[in-house]
């Protein structure tokens, strides 16, 4: 049987970038993380062995970097579009370029002394094929946790099943969500705020029956309140939290001490739809 190149796709991953504005006392700090993905016109690149299409992942390194210093990053949906564009409207080759940065948060301690941040992740992913740009915003590492309002009881049990029912327990996750906008947003900080606000106002006011539940509830805020945003995928590790039996030490644990376990994890994911919007089964 004869063989032929399937999908493909190459580029720059996690291009490190710091680009500091000095043009007031107070100096603004941009910390990303660039990854740039190209396809279109490749298969002579891996059957015959052809480079003349490959834009060299160097140079796409150093666009970034020269943008960066040209055109400033306000916002990193407005940055990773400006690539995308760059790349498809000058390389004959590319039929669609995937950008995808992340902003890393700093604390300011004065007009130009900073300290990393322990907050989330920021992210922004653009692919634009020549004629359509679509746009998908989010974070990563939102740590959330109730100690209590949350059950989980009345699920399937079979031969193995060794898991307590439980009325009362501590959730916690780390929240991974994406989404996706219907339209550019005049305000992306804005934006962002409000489907942040969303997710963990939505967190708080959720009695949890499981992950899943509280999944939900999570997505339906952030569709139902935020102007022009489509779909919000959300990806929630479970992080459990253990009650230790301290009996043996001749003392009670009414819900206070835990072991706080890190792997294995219940890993939840799911998508929540605005009513109406069609699913984006791309898995970008």
């Amino acid at each position: 049987m004869q063989a032929r190149m399937g999908p493909n796709q190459y580029g720059k991953a996690e291009i490190r970038l710091m680009k500091v504005d000095r043009d007031h006392a107070r100096h603004v700090l941009h910390d990303l993380t660039v990854s740039v993905a190209l396809a279109g016109d490749m298969d002579r690149v891996h059957v015959d062995g052809d480079n003349s299409p490959v834009l060299p992942t160097d140079t796409q390194k150093n666009t970034a970097y020269a943008f960066a210093r040209e055109h400033g990053v306000a916002e990193i949906e407005d940055f990773a579009a400006l690539l995308a564009r760059h790349f498809v409207a000058t390389q004959v080759a590319v039929r669609r370029a995937t950008v995808t940065v992340e902003e890393h948060a700093w604390e300011r301690l004065a007009d130009h002394s900073f300290a990393r941040s322990g907050r989330e992740t920021r992210t922004a992913t653009v692919r634009y094929d020549g004629d359509r740009i679509e746009v998908r915003s989010g974070l990563r590492d939102l740590v959330l946790l109730s100690s209590t309002a949350s059950e989980f009881r009345g699920f399937a049990t079979d031969r193995w099943t060794t898991l307590p029912e439980t009325d009362d327990r501590i959730l916690c996750t780390s929240v991974d969500a994406r989404w996706r906008h219907t339209a550019p947003q005049a305000d992306w900080r804005a934006s962002y705020d409000a489907v942040r606000s969303a997710l963990t106002t939505a967190f708080a006011d959720t009695y949890s029956r499981s992950l899943q539940h509280t999944l939900y509830a999570m997505g339906a805020r952030v569709v139902s309140t935020c102007h022009g945003v489509a779909e919000v995928r959300l990806r929630l590790p479970n992080r459990h939290h253990i009650l230790v039996d301290l009996a043996p030490f001749g003392l009670e644990n009414p819900g206070e001490v835990f072991h706080v376990d890190d792997r294995p994890y219940g890993l939840i994911e799911g998508t929540v739809l605005a009513d109406g919007a069609d699913a984006d089964d791309g898995a970008w």
